[in-house]
């Protein structure tokens, strides 16, 4: 097994010499425009996969994709000559598929914003059916409070003053209250 950063080392050059190369030497008809995203080299620097794109319509691509798979014995030649490693590893050429995805994404989000404008549209002129706040609050009024409050009080005292300071109101004293007594 191989470093793995010595792989990614590796994939990195394969990338640029094979984008060099297909600017350069390459001179195929078939061969459109062919820009190499990505190169990834497995573990063992046994086998190298590099992603390409390819501007054009679906005849271009797959003209292209014939031009590189018969132009791979001269790019991997030229990768070995110019890595200068021992053993070269075998070039498979592969349609990178980010582009495609990418623009999916993007016109999904321009539905989306198609979408939300549409709405906002049809908001503009819109009122609530009712209240602009659904949500009911009770009235409260403010004389009613500070009775509610004398009351608690009341309870409380006349707890603390039978000895009950568990909150139970049965006529038992509290343990506490019992301890004291003794």
């Amino acid at each position: 097994m191989a470093d793995p950063a010595r792989a990614r080392r590796l994939a990195v050059r394969i990338r640029q010499i094979v984008s060099a190369t297909i600017e350069m030497q390459i001179k195929d008809p078939r061969l459109g425009m062919v820009t190499i995203t990505d190169a990834r080299v497995t573990s063992d620097l046994r086998e190298a996969t590099v992603f390409y794109t390819v501007y054009g319509n679906d005849n271009e691509i797959e003209d292209s994709a014939r031009a590189l798979a018969s132009a791979t014995g001269v790019l991997r030649s030229t990768v070995g000559k110019q890595t200068g490693i021992k053993f070269v590893p075998t070039l498979t050429f592969i349609a990178d598929i980010v582009p495609d995805t990418a623009r999916e994404l993007e016109q999904a989000l321009e539905r989306a914003r198609y979408a939300d404008a549409e709405l906002a549209r049809a908001r503009e002129g819109a009122q609530y059916a009712g209240e602009a706040d659904p949500y009911r609050k009770p009235a409260v009024d403010e004389d009613d409070e500070d009775d509610d409050l004398e009351d608690d009080d009341a309870e409380v005292a006349a707890e603390v003053g039978a000895g009950r300071t568990d909150g139970f109101g049965d006529e038992r004293p509290s343990a506490t209250a019992q301890r004291s007594a003794s």
